[in-house]
C-alpha cells in the first residue's frame, strides 16, 4: 500500500463504513473506443486493476460483434482471466443466446441492460421497455436455476436526450419488474450525466417506497456536467453501498450520442478515503493502470485525480 498522506481522512457522518465498487472500465470504458483495443491490452488491464484491490470488475459483453465491435473477442477474453483469484468478473448479457456464450465459458455473474425510457429502449434493444423484459425473463431465469448473480442495469433514470425528463414512477416501474424477473440487484444508470443530488435522493427514496431495498441498489454516474462525485455523495449518504466506476473515467454510450464519460474509479476513491471509508483500493495501483492504460489508448486519462497524481509522482528534470 502507500505512504501517501493525501486526502486527509475526515469521516462524516451516516455515510457507511464501506462501499464496493463495481469496476465497469474493461466493459462499459472500453466499448465507446473507436479503434479496437488488442485482446492482450484488455486482460492486463484487469489484471492490474484487480492486483489494485477492486473484487468487482466486468470483464466484458456478449452481444452480437455486430452491435459492438469492440467487445467482439469475449470468447477469446474471457479464459485469460481464469487466474485472476477471488475477483468476480461479471458480464453482459442481451438474451439466451449471449446467455449460452457466457455460460459455456464459466461465467457466474450476468448483468441485462434495460431502459426507463421507450426511445433509448428502441434504440439499445429495437425493443419497447415491456418487450425487452419479456426478452430478459428465461435469460434471468435460467441464470438464477444455475445459481448465477444476476445484476440488471436500469439505463435513463434521471433524463433522456429524446425525451427529457423520466418520471420517478416510470423509472420505479421498470426497477421493481427487474427485481420481480429474479435481479439480485439494480444500477441505476444517469446515463446522459444530468441528475443532481436532490433528484437522487427522490428517486431513492421513491424506490424505497415502493418496496426496493436500498441494499439491492447500486448507482452509475456519468460525469458530463460534472455532478457525478455530488450525486455519489447524496447516495452513500441514502444508504448506497455500491458504486460504479471506470478507471480512469473512460467510457460513454455508444447508443447514446450525449453521454460523455463515467466517473472515474480515481476521482471516487479519492473522495471516500478522504471520508474514511473503505474500498480495499490502492489507489496509487489504480492510477499507474490508468496511466498505463492511457499509453496503450495513445492519449492522457481525462481523470482529475489520475493526472493530478501522475504529476506528482513525475520527477522534476530542472536543475
Amino acid at each position: 500500500m502507500t505512504s501517501r498522506t493525501l486526502p486527509m481522512i475526515v469521516p462524516a457522518q451516516d455515510l457507511p463504513p464501506r462501499v464496493r465498487v463495481h469496476e465497469v472500465g474493461a466493459r462499459d470504458g472500453l466499448q465507446n473506443e473507436k479503434a479496437v483495443v488488442p485482446t492482450w491490452v484488455k486482460a492486463e488491464f484487469i489484471h492490474r486493476l484487480a492486483a489494485s484491490g477492486l473484487t468487482t470488475i466486468e470483464a466484458t459483453s456478449f452481444v452480437h460483434p455486430k452491435w459492438v465491435p469492440q467487445l467482439a473477442d469475449a470468447e477469446d477474453l474471457f479464459p485469460l482471466l481464469g487466474d485472476i483469484g477471488d475477483v468476480a468478473l461479471p458480464v453482459l448479457v442481451p438474451n439466451e443466446r449471449g446467455l449460452d456464450r457466457a455460460l459455456a465459458l464459466g461465467a457466474r455473474r450476468i448483468a441485462v441492460f434495460g431502459s426507463a425510457t421507450e426511445t433509448f429502449a428502441a434504440r439499445n434493444l429495437n425493443r419497447t421497455v415491456d418487450e425487452s423484459l419479456a426478452m430478459f425473463e428465461p435469460v434471468v431465469a435460467r441464470a438464477k436455476a444455475d445459481k448465477v448473480h444476476v445484476r440488471g442495469y436500469l439505463s435513463m433514470c434521471f433524463g433522456d436526450p429524446w425525451e427529457g425528463p423520466v418520471p420517478l414512477h416510470q423509472v420505479v416501474r421498470v426497477a421493481k419488474a427487474l427485481l420481480d424477473l429474479g435481479c439480485d440487484e439494480l444500477s441505476l444508470g444517469d446515463t446522459i450525466g444530468v441528475a443532481t443530488p436532490g433528484h437522487v435522493q427522490d428517486l431513492l427514496s421513491e424506490l424505497n417506497e415502493e418496496g426496493v431495498p436500498t441494499d439491492t441498489i447500486g448507482v452509475h454516474f456519468h460525469d458530463t456536467y460534472g455532478q457525478a462525485l455530488s450525486n455519489t455523495l447524496a447516495a452513500l449518504q441514502h444508504g448506497v453501498t455500491t458504486v460504479d466506476a471506470s478507471a480512469g473515467g473512460l467510457g460513454g454510450c455508444p447508443y447514446a450520442k450525449s453521454a460523455t464519460g463515467n466517473l472515474a474509479t480515481e476521482d471516487l476513491v479519492w473522495m471516500l478515503d478522504g471520508l474514511g471509508i473503505e474500498t480495499g483500493v490502492d489507489l496509487d495501483a489504480l492510477t499507474a493502470t490508468s496511466v498505463w492504460l492511457a499509453e496503450q489508448l495513445g492519449r492522457p486519462s481525462p481523470s482529475r485525480t489520475v493526472r493530478a497524481l501522475s504529476v506528482r509522482s513525475t520527477p522534476s528534470h530542472k536543475e
